[in-house]
């Protein structure tokens, strides 16, 4: 069965901040949109309050960012200089691990132990690009004699990053960490689901010694807030994580300003297994590719296309992953096991329950789960469908849930069809033995990331980006940083 690392991870109570607020240009201060009320999704109670910024809040910290970023403090430090401080930052997360995967948990609903896991991934973006900050280099271009001509990369000046509620410490630290490495100066819009945790950034800013305004973040709606800052006529680019449509929404504010985006809009990915698949193996890529965080991940393993050969004893092996895992309040579950904690809110589980329903009257069958559980919170049974065909909306939509969907095939060609067969192209898989078959459904997934033989193989160090709906631009690795800069040509004419 599953095989878990050994970890239990001990968080030190942490004392509720009743009232949150915002931050721009170095002070923390209100919202001109009031507040909003903050749910525990693991009991449904209210947790807290955050300032809820308005469109004058984001003005002023768009300001602010253009300020720091003209005045040079930021952009013309030694790159060696801004790298330490990015990864001052990274240390400062560690450093206040518990208390910040503790209030993760209350606000989001994750285990804790996965929130602990989050914290550190944050860290860890700041440790790479700190690391990737003397890297960004120019060249020079052979022009003959007579000239000498270079290039150097530039910083767009107020970078705007609109972050999702699933992973809000780890996505922030995945745009801010590239960002300010870079030299610029970033203005982010937590998400109104889950902004608590947001708060370290700034103090994190702080403690690493990095000039007001560089690092300003506010909580607001995305219709107001989101939207104010995505057309903000000062802001050079923009950071994005979400919905399809919010997205494109995103990229048309973007448009009229001419602004170029970096645009994660999910996906609904495949994995393919074959007949000649380790299945037994394949139960630990069911527990972290559909199961971890409740299935709220934007490259979750939603499908699996297996080899009808294999199907049943895979459907098999996949009710009994979902069957094996306790589900409760994430602050409660220490231990790296099997175990999985709430969805982010009650409407999101009852979009998933609503969604499987759907399905089952459409033919598919519910192997296990697929209800909400009567339990306080914003709980639903981990899933798994079979019988599922590719035309059916529960293969071509995202869930973003704990929802898997088994469908199956004969010939190799007919599982690549299926695999590319929706709007998106964020990630996909193979298992295989054959390296060569696996080689080859890597060429022909449509996808930006292939997985072989493990879901989630990589790491900060490898790009993530998506094909079709799944947006464009490239997060992660060192492909990330060409998204904060822009290129200037110097040609000299020699005397």
């Amino acid at each position: 069965m599953i095989g878990f690392m050994p970890i239990v991870f001990k968080s030190k109570v942490t004392q509720m901040i009743d009232y949150w607020q915002n931050y721009i240009n170095g002070a923390w201060g209100d919202g001109g949109a009031g507040r909003i009320t903050v749910t525990n999704p693991g009991t449904g109670e209210a947790l807290a309050e955050q300032a809820l910024a308005d469109a004058g809040d984001v003005d002023r910290a768009v300001q602010a960012a253009r300020a720091m970023h003209r005045s040079g403090a930021l952009s013309a430090l030694r790159p060696v200089e801004r790298g330490r401080m990015v990864q001052a930052m990274g240390r400062y997360l560690l450093d206040h691990q518990d208390k910040i995967a503790h209030v993760l948990t209350l606000e989001q609903g994750k285990p804790l132990w996965e929130a602990a896991l989050e914290v550190k991934g944050a860290a860890r973006y700041f440790e790479y690009y700190g690391n990737q900050a003397e890297t960004v280099e120019g060249r020079s271009i052979p022009l003959g004699a007579g000239y000498f001509d270079f290039t150097t990369y530039e910083p767009f000046g107020v970078s705007a990053q609109i972050i999702p509620w699933n992973y809000p410490v780890e996505m922030t630290a995945r745009s801010l960490s590239a960002g300010l490495v870079t030299g610029n100066a970033c203005v982010v819009k937590s998400p109104e689901l889950t902004p608590l945790t947001n708060a370290w950034f700034p103090r994190a800013a702080e403690a690493a010694g990095l000039p007001k305004g560089a690092v300003n973040v506010l909580c607001g709606l995305g219709h107001e807030a989101g939207a104010a800052l995505a057309a903000h006529p000062d802001v050079n680019q923009i950071v994005f994580t979400g919905s399809v449509s919010t997205g494109i929404a995103i990229a048309e504010s973007a448009a009229r300003n001419v602004v170029p985006c970096v645009l994660e809009l999910g996906g609904k990915s495949a994995a393919i297994v074959h007949e000649d698949a380790d299945l037994e193996a394949f139960e630990k890529d069911i527990r972290w590719g559909i199961y971890f965080n409740a299935g709220q991940v934007c490259s979750a393993m939603s499908r699996v296309i297996v080899h009808h050969t294999r199907r049943d004893e895979l459907v098999e092996r996949a009710a009994a992953v979902a069957k094996s895992l306790s589900v409760g309040p994430g602050i409660e579950r220490t231990a790296c096991a099997a175990n999985m904690g709430a969805m982010v809110s009650n409407a999101q589980r009852d979009r998933a329950a609503d969604m499987v329903s759907a399905a089952q009257a459409a033919g598919a069958r519910v192997v296990t789960g697929g209800r909400k559980m009567n339990i306080p919170g914003a709980f639903m049974e981990p899933t798994v469908l079979s019988d599922v065909t590719p035309d059916m909306v529960i293969a071509q939509e995202e869930v973003f849930g704990p929802v898997l969907s088994i469908l199956s095939f004969r010939e190799e060609a007919d599982a690549i069809r299926i695999a590319n067969g929706t709007p998106y192209g964020l990630v996909g898989g193979v298992f295989t033995r054959d390296i060569d078959r696996a080689m080859q459904a890597a060429q022909n997934i449509r996808a930006g990331q292939v997985f072989v033989n493990e879901w989630y193989a990589g790491g900060v160090e490898t790009p993530f980006g998506g094909y079709g709906k799944s947006g464009y631009g490239r997060e992660k690795g060192r492909e990330a940083l060409w998204n904060y800069v822009q290129t200037k040509n110097i040609a000299i004419r020699l005397r």
